[in-house]
Protein backbone atom coordinates (compact mmCIF):
# COMPACT_ATOMS: atom_id res chain seq x y z
CA UNK A 1 0.00 0.00 0.00
CA UNK A 2 2.54 2.20 0.42
CA UNK A 3 3.73 2.24 -2.80
CA UNK A 4 0.66 3.10 -3.99
CA UNK A 5 0.68 6.24 -1.79
CA UNK A 6 4.13 7.57 -2.72
CA UNK A 7 2.83 7.12 -6.33
CA UNK A 8 -0.64 9.20 -5.49
CA UNK A 9 1.36 11.52 -2.75
CA UNK A 10 4.18 12.25 -5.71
CA UNK A 11 3.65 14.60 -7.71
CA UNK A 12 4.27 13.37 -11.78
CA UNK A 13 6.87 15.07 -12.89
CA UNK A 14 7.85 15.02 -16.58
CA UNK A 15 11.08 13.56 -16.29
CA UNK A 16 10.32 11.28 -13.63
CA UNK A 17 7.61 8.37 -14.97
CA UNK A 18 6.30 5.72 -12.68
CA UNK A 19 6.22 3.48 -16.17
CA UNK A 20 9.76 4.07 -16.02
CA UNK A 21 11.36 3.52 -12.82
CA UNK A 22 12.11 -0.32 -11.23
CA UNK A 23 9.30 -1.28 -9.16
CA UNK A 24 9.57 -4.73 -7.73
CA UNK A 25 5.83 -4.68 -6.90
CA UNK A 26 5.34 -3.95 -10.22
CA UNK A 27 7.23 -6.35 -11.57
CA UNK A 28 5.83 -9.14 -9.90
CA UNK A 29 2.79 -8.23 -10.91
CA UNK A 30 3.81 -8.02 -14.31
CA UNK A 31 5.23 -11.22 -14.35
CA UNK A 32 2.19 -12.95 -12.54
CA UNK A 33 -0.26 -11.86 -15.35
CA UNK A 34 2.43 -12.65 -17.68
CA UNK A 35 2.22 -16.14 -16.52
CA UNK A 36 -1.32 -16.29 -16.45
CA UNK A 37 -1.87 -14.70 -19.83
CA UNK A 38 0.56 -17.44 -20.90
CA UNK A 39 -0.76 -20.40 -19.07
CA UNK A 40 -4.44 -19.29 -20.59
CA UNK A 41 -2.66 -18.41 -24.53
CA UNK A 42 -1.06 -21.79 -24.32
CA UNK A 43 -4.37 -23.82 -23.25
CA UNK A 44 -7.18 -22.32 -25.03
CA UNK A 45 -5.50 -20.20 -27.72
CA UNK A 46 -1.89 -21.47 -29.11
CA UNK A 47 -3.86 -24.79 -29.44
CA UNK A 48 -6.65 -23.56 -31.97
CA UNK A 49 -3.96 -21.37 -33.86
CA UNK A 50 -1.79 -25.05 -34.41
CA UNK A 51 -4.86 -26.85 -35.62
CA UNK A 52 -5.96 -23.97 -37.64
CA UNK A 53 -2.35 -23.80 -39.08
CA UNK A 54 -2.13 -27.48 -39.40
CA UNK A 55 -5.30 -27.79 -41.42
CA UNK A 56 -3.81 -24.75 -43.49
CA UNK A 57 -0.56 -27.17 -44.19
CA UNK A 58 -2.49 -30.11 -44.98
CA UNK A 59 -4.99 -28.05 -47.16
CA UNK A 60 -1.78 -26.97 -48.43
CA UNK A 61 -0.31 -29.83 -49.21
CA UNK A 62 -3.02 -31.72 -50.48
CA UNK A 63 -3.15 -29.07 -53.52
CA UNK A 64 0.22 -28.86 -53.77
CA UNK A 65 -0.13 -33.32 -54.16
CA UNK A 66 -3.30 -32.61 -56.23
CA UNK A 67 -1.32 -30.46 -58.79
CA UNK A 68 1.19 -32.62 -59.04
CA UNK A 69 -1.42 -35.65 -59.47
CA UNK A 70 -3.08 -33.43 -62.15
CA UNK A 71 0.58 -32.10 -63.93
CA UNK A 72 1.75 -36.04 -64.23
CA UNK A 73 -1.91 -36.90 -65.77
CA UNK A 74 -1.77 -33.46 -67.93
CA UNK A 75 1.33 -34.86 -69.16
CA UNK A 76 0.15 -38.36 -69.63
CA UNK A 77 -2.44 -37.18 -71.50
CA UNK A 78 -0.35 -35.51 -73.62
CA UNK A 79 2.03 -38.31 -74.17
CA UNK A 80 -1.01 -40.26 -74.92
CA UNK A 81 -2.27 -37.11 -77.71
CA UNK A 82 1.24 -36.69 -78.83
CA UNK A 83 1.53 -40.77 -79.87
CA UNK A 84 -2.29 -40.93 -81.42
CA UNK A 85 -1.02 -37.75 -83.41
CA UNK A 86 1.89 -39.74 -84.79
CA UNK A 87 -0.47 -42.69 -85.26
CA UNK A 88 -3.31 -40.70 -87.09
CA UNK A 89 -0.52 -39.15 -89.41
CA UNK A 90 1.21 -42.41 -90.30
CA UNK A 91 -2.43 -43.31 -91.00
CA UNK A 92 -3.24 -40.54 -92.69
CA UNK A 93 0.18 -41.19 -95.06
CA UNK A 94 -1.32 -44.63 -95.38
CA UNK A 95 -4.27 -43.63 -97.10
CA UNK A 96 -2.97 -40.75 -98.88
CA UNK A 97 -0.51 -44.07 -100.40
CA UNK A 98 -3.52 -46.54 -100.88
CA UNK A 99 -5.19 -43.82 -102.55
CA UNK A 100 -2.05 -43.13 -104.94
CA UNK A 101 -2.17 -46.51 -105.70
CA UNK A 102 -5.74 -46.93 -106.23
CA UNK A 103 -5.56 -43.94 -108.56
CA UNK A 104 -2.50 -45.46 -110.72
CA UNK A 105 -4.19 -48.62 -110.51
CA UNK A 106 -7.63 -47.31 -112.09
CA UNK A 107 -5.68 -45.00 -114.39
CA UNK A 108 -3.43 -48.25 -116.00
CA UNK A 109 -6.79 -50.03 -115.75
CA UNK A 110 -8.39 -47.10 -117.67
CA UNK A 111 -5.69 -47.19 -120.27
CA UNK A 112 -6.01 -50.57 -121.28
CA UNK A 113 -9.56 -50.96 -121.18
CA UNK A 114 -9.59 -47.82 -123.68
CA UNK A 115 -6.51 -49.47 -125.94
CA UNK A 116 -9.04 -52.93 -125.81
CA UNK A 117 -12.05 -50.59 -126.68
CA UNK A 118 -9.94 -48.65 -129.41
CA UNK A 119 -8.14 -52.31 -130.59
CA UNK A 120 -12.15 -53.44 -130.85
CA UNK A 121 -13.30 -50.10 -133.07
CA UNK A 122 -10.23 -51.04 -134.88
CA UNK A 123 -11.16 -54.71 -135.94
CA UNK A 124 -15.28 -53.54 -136.57
CA UNK A 125 -14.01 -51.05 -138.45
CA UNK A 126 -11.90 -53.08 -140.64
CA UNK A 127 -14.72 -55.70 -140.79
CA UNK A 128 -17.21 -53.09 -141.84
CA UNK A 129 -14.94 -51.90 -144.47
CA UNK A 130 -14.01 -55.57 -145.47
CA UNK A 131 -18.03 -56.13 -145.78
CA UNK A 132 -18.75 -53.04 -147.26
CA UNK A 133 -15.53 -53.85 -149.80
CA UNK A 134 -17.10 -57.13 -150.88
CA UNK A 135 -20.62 -55.38 -150.94
CA UNK A 136 -19.22 -53.02 -153.57
CA UNK A 137 -17.44 -55.20 -155.27
CA UNK A 138 -20.57 -57.37 -155.79
CA UNK A 139 -22.17 -54.51 -156.20
CA UNK A 140 -19.88 -53.56 -159.23
CA UNK A 141 -19.64 -57.19 -160.47
CA UNK A 142 -23.41 -57.49 -160.81
CA UNK A 143 -23.98 -54.12 -162.59
CA UNK A 144 -20.87 -55.10 -165.01
CA UNK A 145 -22.81 -58.24 -165.90
CA UNK A 146 -26.04 -56.05 -166.10
CA UNK A 147 -24.28 -53.40 -168.59
CA UNK A 148 -22.51 -56.03 -170.13
CA UNK A 149 -25.84 -58.45 -170.89
CA UNK A 150 -27.33 -55.10 -172.62
CA UNK A 151 -24.32 -54.03 -174.66
CA UNK A 152 -24.41 -57.46 -176.04
CA UNK A 153 -28.23 -57.51 -176.50
CA UNK A 154 -27.84 -54.41 -178.84
CA UNK A 155 -24.57 -55.15 -180.75
CA UNK A 156 -26.11 -59.03 -181.39
CA UNK A 157 -29.89 -57.05 -181.24
CA UNK A 158 -31.16 -60.16 -179.92
CA UNK A 159 -32.27 -61.64 -176.48
CA UNK A 160 -30.21 -64.05 -174.75
CA UNK A 161 -30.81 -66.83 -173.59
CA UNK A 162 -30.28 -67.26 -169.72
CA UNK A 163 -27.32 -69.89 -170.43
CA UNK A 164 -25.94 -67.30 -172.85
CA UNK A 165 -26.32 -64.28 -170.29
CA UNK A 166 -24.43 -66.65 -167.78
CA UNK A 167 -21.47 -67.27 -170.21
CA UNK A 168 -21.19 -63.86 -171.21
CA UNK A 169 -20.97 -62.67 -167.79
CA UNK A 170 -18.67 -65.08 -166.85
CA UNK A 171 -15.91 -64.35 -169.47
CA UNK A 172 -16.86 -60.61 -168.68
CA UNK A 173 -15.80 -60.99 -165.23
CA UNK A 174 -12.84 -63.19 -165.86
CA UNK A 175 -11.32 -60.64 -168.05
CA UNK A 176 -11.83 -58.16 -165.27
CA UNK A 177 -9.12 -57.59 -162.67
CA UNK A 178 -11.07 -57.48 -158.98
CA UNK A 179 -7.79 -58.00 -157.30
CA UNK A 180 -6.67 -54.59 -157.82
CA UNK A 181 -9.82 -52.75 -156.21
CA UNK A 182 -10.21 -54.98 -153.39
CA UNK A 183 -6.84 -53.99 -152.27
CA UNK A 184 -6.92 -50.48 -152.89
CA UNK A 185 -9.91 -50.66 -150.66
CA UNK A 186 -7.97 -52.59 -148.07
CA UNK A 187 -5.29 -50.18 -148.00
CA UNK A 188 -7.54 -47.25 -147.63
Amino acid sequence: MELLADIAVKPIIASESWLITPNVGLMIWTFVVFGISLFILTRAVFPRIRDALDERRASIDESIDSAERTRTEAEQVLAEYRERLKEARAQSEEIVQRARQTAESHEHEGRERGQEIIAEAAKRAERDIEAATKRALDDIRREVADLTVMATEKVTRKSLTDADQRRLVEEALSELDFSSLSSSAENN
